[in-house]
């Protein structure tokens, strides 16, 4: 259960990786907040971000450092000289306990740390991670199949 002052957090959706849930089964979500600039969050504000091919990974193999990679997120309009980078490398912060879980997940083999959504709870941005297993070709064909034959069923008893 979430503190009351988490609870009353108005969440407004900036992007999400749609492509992510066809690609990838995902195993588990976690909630991680994100270090950026001044200028990055005024460029999310305005609704210009981009999570095509981003993964998120740890620093090293000692390390519970957590980066997100390939987030394209647009240079401010009306920054200076001090805009930031578009693809810049940004750290993710994640509770201690949770990185240590997420690290022994990721070591197993074919999981990998993927950004779902980008998004503001309040006045903090955040980033909703999937636990994701890489989904084959027979695995795809199977959730069009279902998505196909839910919508035919809908479409039937509006009748």
């Amino acid at each position: 259960m979430k503190p009351p002052e988490l609870a009353d957090r108005k969440q407004k959706l900036v992007a999400s990786n749609r492509r992510a849930r066809h690609d990838y089964s995902i195993v588990q979500t976690i909630e991680a907040g994100v270090v950026l600039q001044g200028t990055e969050v005024k460029s999310l504000r305005g609704g210009k971000c981009s999570m095509q091919d981003s993964y998120a990974a740890f620093v090293d193999k000692n390390s519970l450092e957590l980066i997100v990679y390939n987030i394209h997120i647009d240079e401010y309009d009306f920054g200076n000289r001090e805009n930031h980078k578009p693809k810049r490398e940004r750290k993710l912060l994640v509770n201690y306990r949770e990185s240590k879980k997420l690290k022994t997940q990721v070591m197993e083999k074919g999981i990998t740390l993927i950004p779902l959504s980008v998004y503001f709870s309040g006045p903090f941005v955040k980033i909703e991670l999937g636990l994701a297993k890489a989904k084959k070709m027979y695995d795809k064909r199977e959730s069009t199949k279902e998505r196909e034959t839910k919508r035919d069923i809908q479409r039937k008893f509006k009748l």
